[in-house]
C-alpha cells in the first residue's frame, strides 16, 4: 500500500513537472506570436523589403508548426501520465481495500 502511495506521488510529480514546463513554453509563444504580430504591422506600413518579410514569414511559419508538434507530443505527455497516475490511484484503493478487510494481512507475531 505505502509503495502505491508513492508511486502516486512521483507520477503527480512528474504531471506537475509537465505541466509547469508547457506553461511556461505556452507563454513564450504568445510572446513570441504578439512581437511576430507586432512587427509585421509595423512592416506592413513601410513596404520597403518584401522579400525580407517573405522569408521571415516563411521562417515564422516553419518555427510555427514545430511548435505545434511539440506541444502535440506534450499534450500527448501529459495524457499518459494522467493515466498512469488514474491507474496508479485505483491500484492503491483496491490494494488499500483488500488489507483493510483482511484485519493486516496475517501478520501477527506471537
Amino acid at each position: 500500500m505505502y509503495d502505491g502511495e508513492r508511486a502516486d506521488l512521483v507520477a503527480l510529480a512528474q504531471l506537475e513537472t509537465v505541466l509547469r514546463d508547457v506553461g511556461e513554453e505556452l507563454a513564450l509563444w504568445r510572446a513570441r506570436a504578439l512581437k511576430a504580430e507586432a512587427d509585421s504591422q509595423r512592416g506592413s506600413g513601410g513596404g520597403k523589403s518584401g522579400g525580407g518579410d517573405s522569408r521571415r514569414a516563411s521562417e515564422m511559419e516553419s518555427e510555427n508548426r514545430q511548435l505545434r508538434q511539440r506541444l502535440e507530443a506534450a499534450k500527448t505527455r501529459v495524457q499518459e501520465l494522467m493515466s498512469r497516475l488514474t491507474f496508479l490511484e485505483e491500484q492503491a484503493r483496491e490494494s488499500a481495500g483488500a488489507t483493510g478487510g483482511a484485519g493486516g494481512g496475517g501478520s501477527a507475531v506471537k
